[in-house]
């Protein structure tokens, strides 16, 4: 895992939602507080968020967003051709980045290794330094409490900041519903 932020997606069957905190360090010093890691790509129709170098993250997403075009859309052609792409490029498999995508029927992490790895549950995934105080936040939250997949997501994200010193309370969500596609 990174020193770099947390990332956290639930896929419920109502909605896919993906959610991340606001803060960019350096070192032991926080540079920004208020940075979106999330980003909605192909058409608002695939959720995404990262883990590692911002600057990073703009290359991925874009190089991310041409393969979901190039295969119309299907996420899991996409993840499939991208991680290859990513594991041969010399220069951005150095990267040290991971992302999480997802849509109304498939969630995946993505790294620079090659992997693509579909979550057991197929509903919830998590990146980044807090990301296992958030994943066990949400588990605990799904099982015990009956939320709304936002809330859910959020109260994990919040649950993740107060444990994670790279991690803030500055939580940006994006949403994907299936009554309003």
């Amino acid at each position: 895992m990174f020193d770099a932020t947390t990332i956290l997606a639930y896929k419920s069957k109502e909605k896919a939602v993906i959610g991340g905190d606001g803060q960019v360090t350096f070192g032991n010093s926080v540079l920004k507080g208020n940075a979106t890691k999330i980003r909605t790509l192909h058409h608002g129709k695939i959720l995404a968020g990262f883990a590692g170098s911002t600057a990073d993250a703009f290359n991925l997403f874009d190089m991310f967003e041409e393969f979901l075009v190039n295969k119309k859309g299907d996420l899991l052609k996409s993840v499939v051709e991208f991680s290859k792409a990513w594991r041969k490029d010399k220069v951005l498999r150095r990267l040290e980045a991971m992302m999480i995508v997802l849509n109304q029927e498939h969630i995946f992490i993505l790294t620079g290794n090659g992997d693509v790895v579909e979550p057991e549950d197929g509903e919830i995934a998590s990146i980044g330094s807090g990301g296992n105080f958030a994943i066990s936040a949400a588990r605990a939250l799904k099982k015990h409490a009956d939320l709304d997949a936002e809330i859910l997501v959020k109260e994990s994200l919040h649950i993740a900041a107060d444990l994670c010193i790279y991690t803030n309370h500055n939580i940006k969500t994006l949403i994907l519903d299936g009554d309003k596609q």
